[in-house]
């Protein structure tokens, strides 16, 4: 596993691993108001089910850690191997991710002793001389990292099942009012330059923010704050979904095979927008920020403003600059929350930013060898990324120089905008 060092997966976890063992709390936190019901259904195939969730993520420490570096680890059942391995192909052959969902068995009850069996010999692992190799260390903040972002996926996945439950339920019960009207957008320059561009120094990173590289940036504008749904409706009471000259041909054929008219989650009660949440099914809060969109949407809405996306690089420059407390899965809040205040804000937190950057490797760029190295080497064509965080996003987490990446039509996680401009 010494490649991982070479790929900036740095490890700050040190004994006794207090992240390690809250960050797999955290994960039966989550799924804790759900039933073993709710847990066991995937509502689509982009989604898995919380029961899988709680599995892979388990399966993960077990394969890699334990079974190859605790002396006399015996694997809680060796069928899991099959049944809980996502993507890596290194690791042979897996249970299909669209079918999740068909997964009755193992039941909920032992996927739960499965995580106890699993958790039981990484307290014990923890304790060899072999865990504090660095590149042990490194092994196990990235399965640290792997686990939060599954506990993101989680949330946004039961959104997905509940919103598609003709009842509606909510994940939890909402706090706070809506706030009304939002702060007019105002804008911020920048004057470009050469700037440098990924992750450097100590502390964790994943391989794609890697390596640090120049790029020369133009002079441009950001917007202070992300597009709110007030914005959206104006949109698309002005026929933005029915306009083809604002659309890329792709985009344009999505929404008319999709019959988009509205982003994801969306619907009108009497006159009244609604958008399904993790509180349920509430009028949208016009102020905050609009979720659940495509990149197909976004370029949309900014060619009908008048403006353009951001490039992941002037994105990550700006970043810099950021004010304002995060939104994230720590503030409770569960959903977006209006901006507030002046400069930059909503910067890592809230909903992540769709940006104008293909989803490409970075110069020098090299996966590391064996099924490490799948993580996120191969998804390098046909998706976008996307720079911030979300509401759902573990807090610590995001940095500058993440890049989160998805597919131009997918709209099921905490998706949204920010405008940039030409100075």
């Amino acid at each position: 596993m010494a490649e991982l060092l070479d790929h900036a997966l740095t490890s700050a976890i040190s004994p006794p691993y207090e992240r390690l063992f809250a960050t797999r709390q955290r994960s039966l936190d989550l799924a804790a108001p759900l039933s073993a019901e709710d847990q066991c259904v995937q509502a689509m195939e982009d989604a898995s089910p919380t029961k899988w969730h709680l599995a892979h993520t388990t399966w993960f420490f077990e394969t890699f850690v334990l079974s190859r570096h605790l002396p006399g680890y015996g694997a809680f059942d060796e069928s899991f191997h099959y049944c809980f391995n996502s993507y890596y192909e290194a690791e042979g052959p897996r249970h299909p991710r669209a079918i999740r969902g068909l997964l009755t068995r193992p039941s909920h009850a032992e996927v739960i002793a499965y995580r106890a069996h699993v958790d039981s010999a990484l307290h014990k692992f923890v304790e060899t001389d072999i865990a504090a190799e660095p590149s042990i260390a490194a092994l196990i903040e990235l399965g640290v990292n792997h686990e939060e972002q599954h506990q993101e996926l989680l949330l946004t996945d039961i959104l997905a099942l509940f919103a598609a439950n003709p009842m509606r339920p909510a994940y939890a019960r909402q706090t706070g009012t809506i706030s009304g009207r939002a702060d007019p957008m105002k804008w911020i320059g920048f004057d470009g330059g050469i700037s440098a561009i990924g992750h450097q120094g100590q502390g964790f990173a994943f391989d794609n923010e890697t390596p640090r590289h120049d790029v020369l940036l133009q002079p441009f504008r950001l917007a202070t704050r992300l597009v709110t749904h007030a914005d959206w409706q104006e949109f698309m009471r002005d026929g933005g979904y029915s306009n083809a000259a604002l659309w890329l041909s792709d985009g344009w054929a999505t929404v008319k095979r999709e019959g988009w008219r509205a982003p994801l989650y969306y619907e009108e009660r009497d006159g009244v927008w609604m958008q399904m949440s993790l509180h349920g099914l509430r009028p949208v809060d016009a102020a905050a920020p609009v979720t659940h969109i495509s990149y197909y949407e976004a370029d949309a809405f900014a060619r009908w403003a008048g403006k353009r996306l951001p490039t992941e690089f002037e994105w990550e420059a700006a970043s810099q600059s950021a004010v304002g407390a995060a939104n994230d899965l720590s503030s409770g809040a569960l959903r977006p929350l209006p901006a507030q205040g002046p400069g930059l804000q909503q910067m890592f937190g809230d909903c992540w930013e769709w940006t104008a950057s293909a989803y490409l490797p970075y110069p020098r760029f090299r996966t590391a060898a064996g099924a490490v190295g799948e993580y996120n080497g191969k998804f390098m064509v046909n998706q976008h990324v996307l720079r911030g965080a979300s509401c759902a996003t573990v807090a610590g987490h995001a940095r500058p120089t993440y890049r989160n990446f998805f597919y131009p039509h997918q709209r099921w996680q905490f998706m949204g905008l920010r405008l940039a401009d030409d100075a």
